[in-house]
C-alpha cells in the first residue's frame, strides 16, 4: 500500500486532481473536509458529484448527521477504515481536502486520553453549568495550560476537566507524560499551488453555480429539520443563506459574501498549510500529477 496527501485551498482542484490519480493508480480517497463528513450537506460542501463518488470508493464523505459534530477523531476512524481496506485489497490510498488542520493532527499523532467514567462524565456536566467557575478552577491546577484558553472556551475548557477528573493530573502534565502518537506515517504531502487571481475566479465561478444548483433551497431545509445550533450550520455558505433567508441580503450580496468569506478561507488555508507541512512537492496540478505518478507507481 502507497498512499500520500493532496492539500491546498478550496477551489484549488484538489479534488479533480485526487479521482484522476485514484482512477490511474488503483487508490481508494479519503476526503478530510470538514463539511462533507455530513450527510445532507451537498451543495454547501461542494461535495463530489454522484457519479464521481460511485465511480472511486470514497471515505470521510456522508459519514455524520448535519446534527452531530464532527472532530480529529471522525477522521481517524476513517483513516482506520480505510487503511484497512487498501490492505486487505491492496490498493492505495489517496488523502484530499481542504481541513488540513486535521491532517496535521493525525500526522504529528495525539497523546492517549483516559476513558472517562460515567461519574466523571456527571460530574463534569454538572460542573461545566458554571463555565467560568470551570475556567478559574483549571486557572489554580494547571495555569499553563489554561493560559491560551479563554474563559467561555466551553469546548476546551470541557476537555481539560474532564481529563483532570478522570486522572487528578493537571492536563500539561498528562501531556508531558503522554507524548503524541502519529497516527498516519510515511506520507508524501503535495501542495496544490494557485494564484490568487486565478482562485478568487474560481471561487466566484463556484459560488455562482452552487446558488443556482439549489442551495439556498438546501439551507432552508437543513434549517427545517436541524434548526441553526448544530456546528454544521455556522460554515461558509450555509451562514450566508441564513442572513439570505432571513431578509438582510438579497441575493446578488448573497453571492458576494459567500466568494469573499471563500477567498477568505482560501488565504487562511495556504497560510497554515506553508507553515505547518514539510511539503514533498508544491506546484501546479501537472507538477504534481508527475510527483504523485512516481509515488503512486
Amino acid at each position: 500500500m502507497k498512499q500520500l496527501a493532496i492539500i491546498g485551498s478550496t477551489a484549488s482542484g484538489k479534488s479533480d486532481l485526487a479521482l484522476k490519480l485514484a482512477h490511474e493508480y488503483n487508490a481508494l480517497i479519503l476526503s478530510i473536509d470538514s463539511l462533507s463528513i455530513y450527510k445532507e450537506i451537498d451543495i454547501a460542501s461542494a461535495k463530489p458529484s454522484k457519479e464521481e463518488l460511485a465511480s472511486i470508493e470514497h471515505f470521510g464523505i456522508d459519514r455524520l448527521s448535519p446534527s452531530e459534530s464532527a472532530s480529529v477523531f471522525t477522521f481517524i476512524d476513517e483513516y482506520t477504515r480505510i487503511q484497512t481496506k487498501a490492505l486487505a485489497e491492496d490498493k492505495n490510498i489517496i488523502l484530499v481536502g481542504g481541513s488540513s488542520f486535521y491532517l496535521k493532527s493525525m500526522i504529528d499523532g495525539l497523546s492517549e486520553i483516559p476513558l472517562y467514567s460515567s461519574d466523571t462524565l456527571q460530574k463534569a456536566k454538572m460542573m461545566l453549568n458554571d463555565l467560568g467557575a470551570c475556567h478559574r478552577l483549571l486557572a489554580e491546577i494547571d495555569p499553563i495550560g489554561i493560559s491560551k484558553i479563554t474563559p467561555n472556551d466551553s469546548y476546551r475548557i470541557e476537555k481539560m476537566l474532564l481529563l483532570y477528573l478522570e486522572s487528578a493530573i493537571a492536563p500539561s502534565e498528562w501531556f508531558r507524560t503522554h507524548p503524541p502518537k502519529p497516527i498516519i506515517r510515511d506520507c508524501p504531502i503535495l501542495n496544490l499551488a494557485v494564484e490568487r487571481d486565478i482562485l478568487r475566479e474560481r471561487i466566484s465561478l463556484r459560488t455562482q453555480k452552487m446558488v443556482h444548483a439549489g442551495l439556498i433551497d438546501e439551507v432552508a431545509e437543513l434549517e427545517r429539520i436541524y434548526g441553526r445550533a448544530p456546528n454544521s450550520m455556522g460554515s461558509i455558505g450555509i451562514l450566508e443563506v441564513l442572513e439570505y433567508l432571513d431578509g438582510k441580503i438579497n441575493k446578488d450580496e448573497l453571492i458576494e459574501l459567500i466568494s469573499t468569506h471563500t477567498a477568505q478561507l482560501a488565504k487562511r488555508q495556504q497560510t497554515f498549510n506553508s507553515h505547518q507541512f514539510e511539503l514533498s512537492a508544491n506546484g501546479s496540478v501537472d507538477e504534481l500529477y508527475k510527483v504523485a505518478s512516481a509515488i503512486l507507481k
